[in-house]
């Protein structure tokens, strides 16, 4: 599935993290140059797809998210793992959690 975004088609496809082992628990999402609140509607959107227990990792250029997906994890139950920033972007990991 790709999307139009600023003229260049940024891919929305499960994708192995890189230097590990392909994993049916491990998906990646682009949302490099969505502006607030897209990429945590990209989140929700993609976790409604996935099962409990597998990783999301947001790869993201708008610094909003470091605050934004944490807190979209916290009204919605889902676990925070990790959040780091390198070169100008910034990554969330979070983990889905089932629904009560």
């Amino acid at each position: 599935m790709t999307e139009k975004n600023d003229s260049k088609w940024t891919s929305l496809a499960t994708v192995p993290i890189l230097g590990q082992a392909p994993s049916a628990g491990k998906v990646i999402l682009d949302a490099r140059r969505l502006l607030c609140p897209m990429p945590v509607i990209r989140v929700q959107d993609r976790v409604k797809e996935l099962s409990p227990g597998t990783r999301l990792e947001a790869v993201c250029t708008d610094p909003g998210v470091l605050n934004d997906i944490p807190a979209w994890c916290r009204i919605n139950g889902h676990r925070l793992i990790e959040t780091r920033e390198e070169g100008g972007e910034y990554t969330v990991v979070i983990e889905v959690v089932a629904e009560e």
